[in-house]
């Protein structure tokens, strides 16, 4: 029983040929996939999905990249007027400026895009999850990890790569996004700064 080409030896568990600690069924012509534990006296079952499983599927996209639809948003808020407007003397002045942001249209679209992005993104990672039950792909990564994105995408990626062989396109994927999404984000902090260092050298120059 040391290759699945051995043809004289009846069905039966036998001590898997990879050389694991379990037990693996052999049907009279070949191995199959199923295994047994010893240790514990139960059947362990192979989570493999069957050949040519297909992985990839619109909602896996969404899921990556929704998350990251709302990021052209941060330079539509006009900081650069709520500086100006400013007046460090006069603090109504200070509250009407932070009220001049959180109502702008860019802070509003970024918020509201922002709520509607996530639900986008807990819908489409059940409707993945159903996706790859009905291809066929068993346990596939549970959908409520969606809550914590990017979890549902870079485990559904492992998990998937585990079952069916491939699928390490939105591992990629996802972490691209991330490294996209962290520069944009720097990129806006940096201006946001300048913004702020020059309003506070007007101030400086106005009241010194």
């Amino acid at each position: 029983m040391s290759n699945s080409s051995t043809p004289s030896a009846a069905a039966g568990w036998y001590p898997d040929p990879a050389g694991s600690a379990r037990s693996r069924w052999w049907d009279g012509t070949q191995w199959t996939e199923h295994y047994y534990d010893p240790a514990t006296g139960v059947p362990v079952a192979q989570l493999k999905a069957p050949e040519g499983t297909k992985v990839y599927n619109l909602w896996i996209w969404l899921v990556v990249f929704l998350p990251y639809i709302t990021l052209p948003f941060l330079f539509l808020i006009d900081f650069s007027g709520m500086f100006s407007n400013m007046d460090p003397g006069n603090p109504s002045g200070v509250v009407r400026a932070e009220l001049q942001i959180l109502t702008s249209p860019g802070y509003v679209l970024l918020v509201v895009g922002g709520w509607i992005a996530f639900a986008g993104v807990v819908v489409s990672a059940y409707r993945d999850w159903r996706a790859l039950q009905v291809a066929g792909v068993p346990r596939p990564f549970h959908w409520a990890w969606s809550f914590l994105n990017p979890v549902y995408a870079i485990g559904r990626a492992v998990v998937t790569k585990r079952r069916t062989g491939h699928g390490s396109a939105v591992l990629w994927a996802t972490i691209g996004m991330i490294v996209v999404s962290f520069v944009i984000s720097t990129v806006w902090a940096s201006m946001l700064m300048v913004n702020m260092m020059q309003q506070l050298s007007t101030y400086s120059t106005l009241y010194n």
